[in-house]
């Protein structure tokens, strides 16, 4: 993509794994409603294998997170490296049951 570092930081962490969150806090101790909520949804889904970096360790990542994705907030999601959304899109695409048909058709195990 890019020679930046933290791009490839970040493309690391896609690659390492099927659900990456990038998100204010961590998952067992989010700090921001945004982040909360989308943590809860994939809790309902039965989404445990994932990865939750916080951004706010590092405001490189914080930063630089948003110009990968060209997506301006915090959290993010990506699926099997796709970038799904924030946490709007990610509860409207749960309520309407398009996140749980998603992630069962990219193979990301789901005890919903």
């Amino acid at each position: 993509m890019t020679d930046n570092p933290v791009f490839a930081s970040i493309q690391s962490e896609l690659d390492r794994h099927d659900v990456v969150l990038f998100m204010k806090g961590s998952r067992k101790l989010p700090q921001c409603g945004f982040s909360a909520t989308v943590v809860a949804v994939l809790e309902r889904l039965g989404v445990e294998d994932y990865a939750d970096v916080n951004v706010l360790l590092d405001p490189e990542l914080r930063q630089g997170i948003k110009e990968f994705s060209d997506w301006p907030t915090i959290p993010q999601l990506y699926v099997k490296g796709e970038f799904l959304g924030g946490c709007d899109i990610v509860r409207e695409m749960y309520e309407n049951g398009e996140l749980e048909a998603f992630l069962k058709d990219k193979g990301v195990a789901s005890a919903a």
